[in-house]
C-alpha cells in the first residue's frame, strides 16, 4: 500500500514540483489549493484547503482520511512571501503574513497528529527558508515567520518523539518559481527615507529569483528525507553559497555576518 502523502500549498512554485515529482514515484499524493482547478492534475489529487482557516483544515483532513484511512507525510509548503521596511508594513498586514506562514502550518500539524499518533508513525516537513536563519534587509517580516516557524519545529519534534512522528525543517534558498508575483510588497514610496535601499533591495531579490535553482532539486531533496528513517531536525537545499551562509551565521562574528550581507544588499 503506498503511502499517503500531503503537500499544502501544491497549485503552483515549489509545491506543485515537490507533489508532481512524489506522483511519479508512486506515492498516493494529496495537493491543496484555495480554489483548486481540478480535481486531479499529472497524478496529484487536489483538495480545497485555506490554512488560516480552522474549519477548512478540519474538513480537508477529515475527507483526506476519510478516503484513504491515514496521511503518512505532511508536507508544509503553503506559504506566502512578504517586503518592505519594518516601519512601513501594515500590521494587519504583518498578521495576515503570519497567519498563514506561522499558524497555517500550525493548524494544519495539529489536524493530522491524532490519526499519526494512532497508527504510531508518520512524518512532516516544515518547508521553512534559508531567510529563517538570518533577518534580511527589507525581509524581516518573512524571516520572523519562517524563523519562528523553525524554532517550533524543534519544540515539535521533541514533544512527538514517544510516538514515533519525524519532522524537521526544509529551508530552501531562491528557486526559479513564481513566489515574487504573490508577495505582499509595502509600496514604494518616493517619499520614504528607506526609498533608495528598498528599492535596491526589491531589485535584487527578483533578481535572485530569476537566477534561481530548478524546483526539481526541492522535489528530490523532500524524497530523499521522506526515504530516511532517522532524520536531522534542519535541511537546507538551494545553491551552495546561500547553503553555506547558514553555516557562517554560526561560525562568524555578527558584526562580520552583518557587513557580509549588507555588501550583499548593496546597503
Amino acid at each position: 500500500m503506498p503511502k499517503v502523502v500531503l503537500v499544502t500549498g501544491a497549485s503552483s512554485g515549489l509545491g506543485q514540483s515537490i507533489a508532481e515529482f512524489l506522483a511519479q514515484k508512486n506515492y498516493k499524493v494529496y495537493g491543496t489549493s484555495r480554489k483548486p482547478k481540478q480535481s486531479e492534475i499529472n497524478g496529484v489529487i487536489f483538495k480545497a484547503l485555506d490554512v488560516r482557516s480552522d474549519s477548512s483544515v478540519k474538513h480537508c483532513i477529515d475527507e483526506i482520511e476519510a478516503e484513504s484511512k491515514k496521511i503518512d507525510v505532511l508536507i508544509n509548503n503553503a506559504g506566502v512571501g512578504i517586503t518592505g521596511p519594518l516601519e512601513e508594513i501594515p500590521i494587519d498586514e504583518a498578521q495576515s503574513h503570519f497567519d498563514t506562514n506561522f499558524f497555517g502550518p500550525i493548524r494544519v500539524i495539529n489536524a493530522v497528529l491524532p490519526s499519526m499518533r494512532k497508527q504510531n508513525n508518520g512524518m512532516i516537513i516544515n518547508i521553512t527558508s534559508i531567510a529563517a536563519h538570518m533577518g534580511l534587509p527589507f525581509r524581516g517580516m518573512y524571516s520572523a515567520s519562517k524563523g519562528a516557524l523553525a524554532r517550533l519545529t524543534e519544540s515539535y519534534r521533541m514533544e512527538l518523539k514517544p510516538f514515533h512522528i519525524k519532522i524537521m525543517n526544509l529551508a530552501p534558498g531562491d528557486f526559479a518559481t513564481n513566489i515574487a508575483q504573490g508577495r505582499y510588497h509595502s509600496p514604494l514610496k518616493k517619499n520614504s527615507a528607506y526609498y533608495n535601499n528598498y528599492k535596491t533591495s526589491l531589485d535584487l531579490m527578483d533578481e535572485d529569483v530569476d537566477k534561481g535553482e530548478n524546483p526539481i532539486k526541492l522535489a528530490q531533496k523532500v524524497y530523499s528525507l521522506i526515504e530516511k528513517n532517522n532524520p536531522k531536525v534542519n535541511y537546507a537545499s538551494g545553491a551552495f553559497l546561500q547553503c553555506f551562509s547558514v553555516t557562517l551565521k554560526r561560525i562568524l562574528p555578527e558584526k562580520l555576518f552583518e557587513k557580509i550581507l549588507l555588501k550583499h544588499y548593496k546597503l
